[in-house]
């Protein structure tokens, strides 16, 4: 088994409508869902030309409807205990799940919400281009980039590098295990809660775009041109979970 500390390694939708995000995302994107038996219970596996890449989840009560991100550490629980002391809030202690591995969640300093994890079976080796239907890509947008950064390097080792934007100013991209495994920007409202954006690979972001307004969707921010990435769009679902969609240059057939 390899494992790829510093990277997204699964996404789950939590919604008090698990039906109904099911049935968006597997009419948006063709995904389909598979039950699978974890601890005594169902979960719902999100599958992608056969593979698994996510699953679904009820939200806790009081909790918004969001995508959660997990995030591959070494070791759940000394990477749970280095969050906390340095400014985390603790919302699910390390415990384990069935025998499919060990798992924490917790809130970043500025508020995002994220889980870590370690596999029991190690971590999805990288692919050279990432297959339509599958994250791509996740990107932080918090309320005080510098806070979160100096949190995200230093308890879990992420590094970084910088892009010019342009007008859109400086973005940040998080590097580990050799590889660019996410990004990190200012909130465009400095008093919106901050959170993970995932990113899915699609083959036309325009057309995925229009036909989630038509599954009942609403577009965030409308189709553009990242120079040099792809074309893409911001979206929520109609349970209002946010993601977004993209058209990589270098996209996999």
């Amino acid at each position: 088994m390899s494992y790829l500390p510093g990277k997204f390694v699964w996404f789950e939708h939590h919604s008090s409508n698990m039906a109904r995000a099911r049935s968006f995302y597997e009419s948006l994107l063709g995904w389909r869902t598979e039950t699978m038996p974890m601890g005594g219970k169902d979960y719902s596996m999100i599958m992608n030309s056969g593979n698994a890449i996510g699953g679904y989840g009820n939200a806790a009560p009081g909790t918004p409807n969001r995508w959660m991100a997990y995030l591959s550490v070494a070791s759940v629980d000394d990477s749970y205990r280095a969050a906390l002391a340095t400014g985390a809030k603790g919302l699910m202690a390390p415990m384990d799940f069935g025998p499919v591995g060990r798992g924490a969640t917790l809130a970043d300093p500025t508020g995002a919400v994220f889980s870590l994890w370690k596999s029991a079976e190690g971590d999805k080796p990288d692919s050279g281009k990432t297959p339509v239907g599958e994250w791509v890509w996740n990107e932080l947008w918090t309320s005080d980039a510098t806070k979160a950064l100096a949190f995200y390097e230093g308890v879990f080792g992420f590094t970084h590098e910088s892009m010019d934007m342009g007008p859109g100013g400086v973005y940040t991209l998080l590097v580990a295990s050799g590889k660019r495994r996410g990004g990190m920007t200012g909130s465009v409202n400095p008093r919106a809660t901050s959170m993970w954006l995932p990113y899915i690979e699609v083959a036309d972001c325009d057309a995925t775009a229009n036909r989630a307004v038509t599954l009942g969707g609403t577009v965030l921010s409308a189709p553009a041109d990242i120079p040099g990435v792809g074309r893409f769009a911001i979206l929520a679902d109609p349970l209002n979970a946010a993601f977004a969609v993209l058209r990589s240059n270098d996209t996999a057939a």
